[in-house]
């Protein structure tokens, strides 16, 4: 059953432009009242751009993440309250709890990230058993009332924009139930070569290849990622989808937002501290080395840190000069894998602190709380931005930094991050794994000519700034509306 007042422009995303933090009631037996906090990012922006003054003519489909977001859900119905959107359409899905940890936890973030980003120790894992096939039953159904909701909430022959690695196989099951929209569906993470994306067992590949097929049109950030969808595509269904039916959209970062965020006084507060915190070497402020990621597993931070001593080991003329600032914030803490790493990280950093520091200097200051005026304060003072992925769909710090940057710094980046794509003409590059290759490339920054540093920013930034998110979003849809 179609909606009464349909939409002509839709979203599905696991996460929605909205988030639900509970309080206890005035009195005991109350019931908990809701505050709302809604976010930002190119989706936001995106659907924004396309509202135009009614914003009923679109709507976001999305999961409560937690059990705040589900007492809005029910409470609501799931179509939120305009009041807590900004006016947005939001449907927020009251999946069960249960089924939500399988599919989100279970399969998206446990296989599906391991196998695109080529985490898994293969000796030991992965192994697809019979409780690996409960959780993917859970993806199935968490798939299906998505694409049971997009059904309902959509138009005749609206357009629909599902994203990324948790909804792989709404686009097919959609066009089983409304083969009159037109669906798009958008990765952002790489995706697999062939190779390893055949550690799945070959029906759940297939099914997920299939799945993202069901779209109009498949689209990626870069054409690499294009390109090995297309190889899987080939090597286990047995044909190369139609080339006209797969995009590359290389998300750009936000020059004008970032530029005015950055600029505020919050921000100006935690750069003094920063600077205090870093300190000076011979009346001047020392040298850095910035880094902001979240403690993801692909994100090589700690082979970052190991590469950070051994340029302190083999080039001790940086030893008090340089500080590496390192924002490693805390992700997915309901994963042992990412706990034990998190601990990792701070294991390493407290150890080249004992083995190198001095009275007058930290090598490493590290940071675990997320703080993004922090975050944006260290990417004004960075000398250096260090961006090492082993692997990684696009990386938007490697986009940001050169934009916010004060006096302009050298990006050390993985050919590895999909950014590569865009910025790997000005920046230095290296293989993640190579940690003397790593520890090398830092010096090359460090020791990086002031003119020419200035100018590979400049270059960076126009390369960072080319598609920036609501531009991304609307050639997205306008590529998606072209097709025939």
């Amino acid at each position: 059953m179609v909606a009464e007042h349909a939409a002509r422009i839709l979203v599905a995303s696991n996460r929605g432009p909205v988030s639900y933090t509970a309080h206890e009631g005035p009195a005991p037996g109350d019931p908990p009242s809701l505050t709302a906090k809604r976010g930002g990012g190119g989706l936001v922006s995106g659907l924004s751009a396309v509202e135009g003054g009614d914003a009923g003519d679109s709507a976001w489909i999305c999961a409560a993440l937690g059990d705040a977001d589900r007492l809005a859900a029910r409470r609501s119905g799931g179509r939120l309250d305009p009041a807590d959107t900004g006016g947005r359409r939001v449907r927020m899905l009251d999946i069960d709890a249960g089924t939500f940890a399988g599919a989100y936890n279970g399969i998206a973030n446990s296989v599906l990230w391991f196998v695109h980003h080529l985490l898994y120790q293969t000796p030991l894992e992965p192994s697809f058993d019979a409780a690996f096939r409960g959780r993917w039953a859970a993806y199935e159904a968490y798939n299906a009332a998505f694409a049971d909701a997009l059904a309902e909430e959509a138009a005749e022959g609206a357009a629909v924009l599902v994203q990324d690695y948790h909804l792989c196989l709404v686009p097919g099951m959609l066009r089983e139930r409304r083969p009159d929209l037109r669906i798009g569906h958008f990765s952002h993470t790489p995706w697999a070569p062939p190779e390893y994306f055949r550690l799945l067992p070959d029906d759940i590949a297939r099914q997920l290849l299939r799945g993202v097929l069901g779209a109009d049109r498949a689209a990626f950030l870069t054409h690499r990622w294009a390109g090995a969808f297309a190889d899987c595509c080939a090597d286990l269904l047995g044909e190369r989808p139609d080339p006209a039916r797969l995009g590359v959209h290389g998300l750009g970062a936000d020059a004008e937002f970032l530029r005015e965020r950055s600029r505020q006084p919050d921000v100006d507060e935690r750069l003094a501290s920063l600077r205090e915190q870093i300190g000076e070497y011979g009346g001047a402020p020392r040298r850095t080395i910035v880094r902001v990621d979240r403690t993801e597993l692909s994100k090589n931070i700690v082979r970052g840190l190991h590469a950070y001593r051994e340029l302190l080991e083999s080039r001790p003329e940086w030893r008090g000069r340089v500080t590496h600032v390192a924002f490693a914030y805390p992700s997915r803490q309901d994963l042992a894998v990412y706990r034990d790493y998190t601990a990792e990280v701070s294991r390493v950093a407290d150890a080249i602190n004992a083995d190198f520091g001095t009275g007058g200097w930290q090598p490493v200051v590290l940071h675990v709380k997320d703080d993004f005026a922090r975050s944006l304060a260290a990417y004004r003072l960075a000398d250096v931005a260090l961006v090492n992925p082993i692997r990684d769909g696009m990386n938007l710090v490697a986009k940001e930094i050169p934009v916010v940057s004060d006096d302009g710094c050298a990006l050390v980046l993985s050919r590895e991050a999909g950014a590569y794509e865009d910025l790997g003409e000005d920046a230095v590059t290296v293989n993640p794994y190579d940690v003397t290759g790593t520890a090398e490339a830092l010096h090359e920054a460090l020791s990086m000519a002031p003119a020419e540093r200035t100018e590979r920013t400049k270059r960076l930034a126009a390369a960072a700034t080319a598609l920036p998110p609501r531009q991304w979003f609307l050639d997205q849809l306008r590529a998606l509306e072209a097709l025939s």
